[in-house]
């Protein structure tokens, strides 16, 4: 069992998104421990990128505020080798290939390894050109974790074969963001994962209120949160912690 099943192992999982050095590294451990602290079971850290595809307005500001704070990869194997110093539950990097392109793909891993990081989520990545990670991945014990679409139809099946960790089920087209509804038919979606794997599924894009972690949670076995939370660290700041604390909390006993 991979650390990352652990995750779901205690009912639904819940999993922030927290963007490393926004708006520098001491607020992102803060944060990280509040949401420890406050029932988060697996922790998404982003690595900053100039280009964020994947996102909205939201996480993109969060990406230029690390930035131009002089947030490096390498600050940020050194900032997960002193959280694993205490922090045990499962964490995941999500950043884009090329930033693990421009590193260098084997010392990036072997670096994920040392560190502590259990798994890899590459928004920009096709299903069909996984292998260009995938091997390294498991030479180095990283799950490289599978997206699902509402725009991947009769592909679903195939990426949940192959699917390692969590799979990360995207509840909405379009970019990263908070919405007032989520319209997608996730069930059927879900329906089509669990007929063809034991690798559980979490939903993100767009949750950002009990109301919808409490819905989607009951399609899936964990919810995802981002945009909501970058949201609270743009507010706060380097005061971000025990709001950002509250939030998760609150979010936790809804899906719990």
């Amino acid at each position: 069992m991979s650390k990352i099943a652990s995750a779901f192992q205690n009912g639904k999982a819940f999993i922030p998104f927290i963007t490393c050095g926004d708006p520098d590294l001491a607020t992102t451990e803060a944060v990280v421990r509040a949401a420890v602290a406050n029932g988060a079971d697996l922790i998404e850290l982003g690595i900053p990128f100039s280009d964020p595809t994947a996102e909205g307005p939201v996480i993109q500001g969060a990406n230029l505020r690390a930035l131009n704070g002089g947030i490096k990869t390498d600050h940020i194997f050194e900032f997960v080798k002193r959280l694993r110093r205490d922090i045990e539950i499962p964490l995941v990097f999500m950043t884009y290939a090329n930033v693990v392109f421009s590193y260098g793909s084997e010392k990036f891993l072997s670096n994920c390894k040392e560190a502590g990081i259990d798994g890899l989520i590459l928004p920009d990545l096709p299903f069909e050109e996984k292998g260009e990670f995938a091997d390294v991945c498991k030479r180095n014990g990283v799950d490289l974790i599978s997206l699902i679409a509402p725009t991947s139809a009769d592909r679903i099946s195939m990426i949940a074969k192959e699917a390692e960790g969590f799979i990360y089920i995207v509840s909405s087209l379009g970019v990263t963001g908070t919405r007032s509804e989520i319209t997608t038919d996730l069930g059927a979606i879900v329906d089509v994962v669990r007929k063809n794997t034991s690798v559980p599924c979490a939903i993100g894009f767009g949750i950002s209120t009990p109301e919808q972690a409490k819905k989607m949670s009951g399609y899936a076995d964990g919810v995802i949160v981002g945009s909501a939370i970058i949201k609270i660290i743009a507010q706060y700041g380097r005061d971000a912690a025990a709001p950002v604390g509250e939030y998760i909390g609150r979010m936790k006993d809804a899906i719990r």
